[in-house]
């Protein structure tokens, strides 16, 4: 098929790969303006736009899709279908009825749950033992088409939102290209979504990032992969910002002790509202990242300490 492929992070890339290994012609992308990174704020390509510039497929970064000069393109290339992948734009009606078929969207969620900007993040926020990914024929609203494809799969313990994000990623790059052979032999049957069964996946800010300690060790542990490797789960240690980078629910459980204790430094354990989480990966203010062994070794932390 002939495809214009909409997408921006690293989440997206691996389907063009996919897309082209598998017989499809991209004739565009369009991805989000370069935007400044690094303590140099030098000019930086989405990962998408690398990807398609890897494979000679000309690029677009629209700042508006609305103002006719991306229907143009559309007109213009007259593609088959748009594949839409964390993009990050809302599509007006005349882009998402352009091509032949219409546009075609990868979600990291199980629709009807988790509709919104962070579905990865916030299925191990909210401690769900599945995910997966949905390919659905994109319509006016947000997250709200017709579900076409599913691939599910289990959300480990200790699993991080970074390490699911991988996962999936290449789950959708596999579920587009079984969607695009299923449409190219009249095989899909489009399914509504029940709005009754939703839940909104809204975007993470460092709002979310502090531990309250008085919360059981399931629900902290949660917190800490969810939000791992970014915007990062934070504690305060004598005055100065930790960062919580992984973490374990531990068999520890010191009932006498207060929320935010630590109760044990071989491994470093903090006391929660119920039960104890072990931190494994943190991270002290303008320091890196290191395992809780590394830092306690450099860092003289006294049993009883409370964590804020």
């Amino acid at each position: 098929m002939r495809i214009i492929f909409m997408g921006t992070p690293e989440f997206a890339a691996p389907a063009i790969d996919s897309l082209l290994a598998a017989g499809h012609e991209i004739a565009a992308v369009f991805s989000q303006p370069d935007k400044p990174k690094g303590r140099g704020y030098a000019m930086t390509p989405p990962p998408v736009k690398v990807r398609a510039m890897e494979h000679g497929i000309p690029v677009y970064q629209p700042k508006s899709m609305r103002d006719g000069e991306a229907l143009a393109v559309f007109q213009e290339l007259q593609p088959d279908v748009g594949v839409v992948i964390a993009y990050g734009k809302i599509l007006p009606q005349e882009i998402l009825d352009a091509p032949k078929f219409g546009c075609i969207n990868v979600h990291a969620s199980l629709l009807p749950k988790y509709r919104g900007a962070a579905p990865i993040q916030w299925s191990v926020i909210d401690g769900e033992p599945k995910t997966g990914v949905t390919t659905m024929q994109m319509d006016a609203g947000l997250d709200t088409g017709d579900m076409l494809m599913k691939s599910e799969t289990a959300i480990a313990p200790d699993e991080t939102a970074g390490e699911l994000h991988d996962r999936l990623s290449a789950m959708g790059a596999a579920l587009i290209v079984q969607t695009l052979d299923a449409l190219a032999k009249g095989e899909l049957r489009p399914e509504k979504q029940d709005d009754s069964q939703t839940c909104y996946a809204k975007m993470l800010t460092k709002e979310l990032c502090a531990v309250d300690w008085s919360r059981s060790a399931l629900e902290i542990h949660n917190q800490i992969r969810g939000l791992s490797p970014w915007p990062v789960a934070t504690a305060v240690l004598e005055g100065k910002k930790l960062k919580l980078h992984r973490s374990a629910v531990s068999l520890l459980d010191a009932d006498e002790a207060k929320c935010g204790e630590i109760i044990c430094l071989e491994p470093f354990t903090v006391q929660c509202g119920s039960g104890a989480v072990e931190l494994l990966e943190i991270q002290a203010e303008g320091k890196k990242r290191m395992t809780s062994e590394e830092y306690l070794r450099g860092h003289r932390i006294e049993k009883g300490t409370i964590l804020g």
